[in-house]
């Protein structure tokens, strides 16, 4: 009986929608054209759609270069692939949104996007920590949000966070975990919680290693060398600027303020002053690193 309800839901979900033409947003595209869903990258920049389509056209040549994957498959994932800019285009069985990390803008496009799809469409928000409670609580179908939060890069990190708010369906949650075997991933369930699993984790890594360099007791260098020395496959200063130092800043604040800001959470001034300055790492060319762009 399991079995026949896995083959169910996976029938039932054909195509995916990607909200957001961004790095993330183009990785989770390509990751689910690759899967063999019919995939629609819907950004309202038409610039962004095309950075997204040359960004993906990269990607899976760099994959055909590597031996991953062949000339046909690729074929068939750039077949699989629709680049949108009407937002009544946007219909779907799956709907991930991967926009600006602010909780009104996802919940308004949740709330448009609730007004052309059917009552069995699955919301998916890739937010790194803003709380899926409050979002689905500013949704009409909130049984139907799900945090889906992947990692960048999206096409190489095989993890992704599957966070059931308290209004999520287990039919939804068991959906959304389909999806992500069928891209590959692996799937880690967790209640609605400050940060989650792994932001929560991580804020040590980070805000230590920035409070080491703040007192003058490391450099930025030395830091990032030791943790790789020690196994981590990127230093914390190297991560950040990965991420965007805005997205890692924020994410700070957020875990910050909903555990009522004990200070050994407490975000770096540091890191304030690097997004104050508009150096948010390799998307700008500089961050605690500089970058060619």
């Amino acid at each position: 009986m399991k079995f026949m309800n896995y083959i169910a839901r996976m029938n039932n979900i054909k195509t995916i929608a990607v909200c957001g033409a961004g790095t993330m947003g183009s990785g989770i595209a390509q990751l689910a054209a690759q899967a063999g869903f019919t995939t629609l990258q819907f950004d309202v920049n038409k610039e962004m759609l095309e950075k997204s389509k040359a960004s993906i056209e990269k990607s899976l040549q760099y994959l055909i270069e590597k031996n991953k994957i062949t000339q046909k498959q690729k074929t068939a994932t750039l077949n699989n692939l629709v680049f949108i800019n009407n937002i009544n285009e946007c219909k779907a069985d799956v709907i991930i949104e991967a926009i600006i990390e602010k909780k009104d803008a996802k919940i308004n496009l949740f709330n448009e996007l609730e007004k052309i799809n059917n009552n069995h469409t699955i919301f998916a928000t890739n937010t790194s920590s803003i709380s899926i409670n409050e979002i689905a609580e500013g949704c009409n179908q909130s049984s139907q949000i799900v945090g889906m939060h992947f990692f960048n890069p999206a096409t190489i990190m095989k993890l992704v966070e599957v966070v059931k708010s308290k209004f999520t369906t287990d039919a939804v949650v068991e959906s959304i975990i389909d999806v992500c075997k069928q891209m590959n991933k692996v799937a880690v369930v967790c209640k609605d919680a400050p940060g989650f699993i792994v932001n929560r984790v991580a804020r040590h890594y980070y805000l230590e290693a920035m409070k080491l360099v703040e007192l003058n007791l490391a450099t930025i260098e030395n830091v990032d060398a030791i943790m790789e020395a020690s196994g981590f496959k990127m230093g914390p200063f190297k991560l950040m600027d990965l991420i965007g130092m805005d997205i890692n800043y924020s994410v700070s604040n957020i875990v910050w303020e909903a555990l009522q800001k004990p200070e050994r959470l407490k975000p770096s001034a540091l890191q304030q002053q690097k997004v104050n300055a508009g150096e948010l790492g390799r998307k700008t060319g500089k961050g605690f690193y500089a970058y060619n762009k």
